[in-house]
């Protein structure tokens, strides 16, 4: 009886298993389908590919089609460690370290500004509960500007406000999930409020974050100066993106900041002493991929989840916390600013067109659905608190995602990216047909091919050179910003040809410590 009642057991666990790998595989393929076509329909490329994947979970949500429970759980430890890894492997210290001051205001200033706004809106205003106002607040502070960012990248909008909007996107996500999890008791009446204690559990999240990170993230780098094995090196970066995450909350850190702290530790130093330079590119094209692969099925699911017939419910709240929510994100964006602008006088000012960019670029996405989620059933506000996040997370998604381009037209801060990408292809074929020359000169003078036909091949190549030079010349003359991008370019390659140099000595054994870069002062006084 025993042995039957087991087989029957696995039978049905087995069934569960390939239920699940089905709608996994179904889920994966509206995904990728919908973020495929979105590049290949030229009218779609318009449209961000994380709002199309957006619209489509919208349209099963209309039909009744749900592909999947999308749980708390699932976004915070499956699909949030890859996408901020991503990020943050992305951002170059340098740029950080400049606006490092906005950057921090904005995470956690600005938080609080956000949070204490939407209390007073929807407290005082719509007239909802304490545990509403508190954890709508809390949830709704968490900023995910992806596809703007994506946006920003594509159009190449000036790259500073890139690094203002990704880092504090970073930060602050670490620092609305330790404050929704500090709320969280206050809103069930377990804990009391008092702001000494609340800092101080705060400064040990944090705390415990950082340090598990960047234990984890040094750890790494000098791990792998040791060897040169891409598909190793590629591999421990995975590994340390879940498992960061997972050691810092099990030793009751913020497994968000521990995670943003060893990408940056990685892909700033890490990369550069124990990583060569096929390797980076290995490691670097892995994580853009995985991060499309991520956002695809992360904002299809959001869409799908999404519950009309609530939303109509507590239109009210949704409209409420949208006109809260802009004016708490206007006040914090503008008055940090202008504070930073005022203590920082050896950085160029955040222009009040950037401000206007940051702040309806502070979209809502992941981050506050899985904290709205993850709301205790026996919280009788459960569901008033899961609408009005999700509603407001649609508003800015929706309206304020899909206006950025025109508001970036509006505003004259289109980059100039299509204008560069053209003069570096024009680089490398320059440098291409500068090889053929020398290929071609090679094979003359070791008279492999016929002379004439030799000479008439090289004057062909040559001639195509000169015409290069001559457009290229005028890209220069007409666009003389161009000429520091190529200088720019230049110094990057140099630096890290100098680091890569180090790590060669280290790897073969002939100096045990790491070298701090000679031309990194050198370079930048140019």
């Amino acid at each position: 009886m025993a042995t039957a009642e087991t087989a029957a057991d696995l039978v049905l666990e087995n069934e569960a298993i390939e239920e699940n790998l089905r709608q996994f595989l179904l889920v994966l393929s509206v995904s990728l389908g919908v973020a495929t076509l979105s590049r290949v329909v030229s009218w779609l490329r318009n449209i961000p590919y994380t709002l199309l994947l957006l619209l489509v979970g919208l349209g099963l949500a209309v039909l009744n089609v749900r592909l999947v429970n999308l749980s708390p759980e699932l976004i915070l430890f499956i699909f949030l460690p890859p996408l901020l890894f991503e990020a943050a492997w992305n951002i170059k210290w340098k740029n950080l370290k400049q606006d490092w001051v906005p950057i921090v205001l904005y995470a956690i200033i600005g938080v609080v500004i956000c949070i204490g706004g939407l209390f007073w809106g929807l407290a005082n205003v719509a007239g909802a509960s304490l545990a509403t106002a508190l954890l709508v607040g809390a949830s709704l502070s968490a900023t995910d500007p992806v596809s703007v960012v994506a946006l920003f990248r594509e159009l190449g909008v000036n790259k500073r406000l890139t690094t203002l909007m990704e880092g504090e996107s970073l930060f602050n996500d670490g620092v609305a999930v330790v404050a929704f999890n500090l709320l969280l008791g206050i809103a069930l009446g377990i804990d009391q409020f008092d702001v000494s204690v609340t800092i101080a559990q705060f400064l040990v999240f944090t705390g415990i974050g950082v340090s598990v990170g960047a234990l984890i993230g040094f750890g790494i780098s000098f791990l792998t100066q040791r060897f040169d094995l891409p598909l190793v090196e590629q591999s421990l970066t995975l590994v340390s993106a879940y498992g960061t995450y997972i050691v810092a909350e099990e030793l009751g850190g913020s497994g968000v900041i521990a995670v943003v702290t060893t990408a940056l530790i990685l892909g700033n130093f890490g990369s550069r002493i124990g990583m060569n330079p096929r390797t980076r590119l290995v490691v670097s094209e892995f994580w853009e991929f995985l991060a499309f692969f991520v956002n695809s099925i992360v904002f299809l699911l959001i869409g799908d989840q999404v519950q009309f017939s609530s939303l109509g419910n507590y239109v009210d709240s949704i409209a409420i916390a949208i006109a809260t929510m802009l004016l708490a994100r206007l006040i914090s964006v503008f008055g940090l600013s202008f504070f930073s602008n005022m203590i920082t006088p050896d950085n160029e000012d955040i222009s009040w067109q950037g401000q206007t960019v940051l702040w309806w670029g502070g979209l809502r996405g992941s981050v506050s659905v899985a904290l709205a989620l993850s709301v205790p059933v026996a919280l009788a506000e459960r569901e008033e608190i899961i609408a009005t996040v999700f509603g407001v997370m649609l508003f800015t998604l929706l309206v304020q995602g899909l206006t950025a381009k025109p508001l970036l037209e509006a505003l004259d801060l289109l980059g100039d990216q299509p204008l560069r990408q053209k003069y570096m292809q024009g680089i490398a074929r320059r440098v291409a047909l500068n090889r053929v020359i020398s290929r071609v000169k090679e094979l003359i003078e070791r008279q492999e091919v016929d002379t004439e036909f030799g000479r008439y091949q090289l004057a062909l190549v040559e001639g195509q050179v000169e015409k290069l030079q001559e457009e290229m010349q005028k890209m220069q003359s007409s666009n003389p910003e161009l000429q520091a991008f190529a200088a720019e370019q230049i110094k990057e390659e140099l630096l890290a040809i100098e680091s890569d140099t180090y790590a060669e000595f280290i790897r073969a054994g002939q100096i045990k410590d790491e070298l701090a870069p000679l031309l990194q002062d050198v370079l930048s006084s140019d």
